[in-house]
């Protein structure tokens, strides 16, 4: 089972902090071995959903921005599940989450994001719909995907 939490960056233990920052690391870096500035100056202005799973571990996690801050409209990113806690679904479970906060925290359903191509349907099946064409960010394919509520 995930337990989340959604925290704003003051709220943060130190380590809660290092724990999501080592998990980023993990994935992004390390696992799609991809160099890029992961600590780009956003996450103190972000709202952050945190998955812990049974043994406290944090294991997914997604940053949120209201919109202007980040795209136009409300957005969600940074969405990352460990390697290990894949296969337990808490992707979905995170987004639906982040999906939630976002209508608590920033009182809308128009939400956008950045989606790695590969997702299109795990995101689709969120209720988010292709806008564009594909485009490399970071080296890697992304496609520009909406939920106008």
């Amino acid at each position: 089972m995930l337990t989340v939490s959604v925290k704003t960056f003051n709220e943060f233990t130190i380590d809660e902090l290092y724990d999501v920052l080592q998990l980023r690391s993990e994935v992004f870096v390390v696992e799609q071995d991809c160099v890029y500035q992961d600590l780009d100056g956003k996450d103190k202005k972000a709202l952050h959903v945190i998955g812990s799973d049974a043994a406290g571990k944090v294991v997914a996690y997604t940053r949120l921005f209201d919109a202007g801050d980040y795209f136009d409209a409300a957005s969600i990113g940074r969405v990352v599940v460990s390697e290990y806690a894949r296969a337990f679904g808490y992707g979905h479970t995170i987004i639906k989450a982040s999906i939630v906060a976002i209508d608590r925290h920033y009182n809308t359903k128009n939400i956008k994001i950045s989606a790695q191509t590969y997702l299109k349907k795990f995101y689709e099946s969120h209720g988010f719909s292709q806008i564009g064409e594909e485009y490399l960010e970071d080296g890697i394919p992304h496609i520009a995907m909406v939920i106008n509520g």
